[in-house]
């Protein structure tokens, strides 16, 4: 099953979240009357590839952080995330562990002092690679659609990057951004 006509926005993944809460994901799904899951599939620290390095002002293979997640809707995998921080950041915080984040990464960030200011997003479609139709259950012909987000506070600083790479067939992506 693929995600008909599912739409989404990036607002909702860059505001922290109230005590209480859902995420954004389980939230945005929800309204749709739909089941938003995600599992994480790996948690460490691992030289910066060169594009991660660049969006993170970061010399090649720098240590950072990285989260990779596979996104779910209904049970059905639609999206791989990848969320990369500098060590400098997430060293030694919840970011850098295995497990869930209570009240999400977001909600931590904003408690480190890391608020979105400034957030920069490209997307680009290109043909899967294997192991993405091997994650996402896709054909061998499918396409995936690539979205990269770099999230900077208001010094400036870049303190995250993240890549998603998601199921393209269906898919619609909306932005709208209003500070407050």
């Amino acid at each position: 099953m693929r995600p008909s006509g599912w739409s989404n926005t990036s607002a909702p993944y860059i505001r922290p979240r109230r005590d209480g809460e859902p995420d954004a994901w389980t939230e945005e799904a929800a309204q749709g009357g739909r089941v938003g899951t995600n599992e994480l599939r790996e948690v460490g620290e691992i030289p910066a590839p060169p594009g991660i390095a660049r969006d993170l002002n970061l010399e090649d293979e720098q240590q950072v952080v990285v989260r990779r997640r596979i996104v779910l809707l209904d049970g059905t995998p639609i999206e791989l995330a990848d969320s990369y921080y500098p060590v400098s950041i997430a060293g030694g915080t919840p970011l850098a562990h295995p497990g869930k984040i209570r009240g999400g990464a977001v909600k931590l960030l904003a408690e480190l002092g890391y608020r979105a200011y400034k957030v920069e997003e490209t997307v680009s479609a290109r043909p899967a690679t294997t192991d993405e139709r091997d994650l996402l259950k896709l054909d061998a012909t499918d396409w995936v659609l690539e979205l990269r987000r770099v999230t900077r506070d208001r010094a400036g600083t870049p303190y995250e990057s993240t890549v998603m790479t998601m199921v393209a067939s269906g898919r619609e992506l909306r932005y709208e951004y209003e500070e407050g």
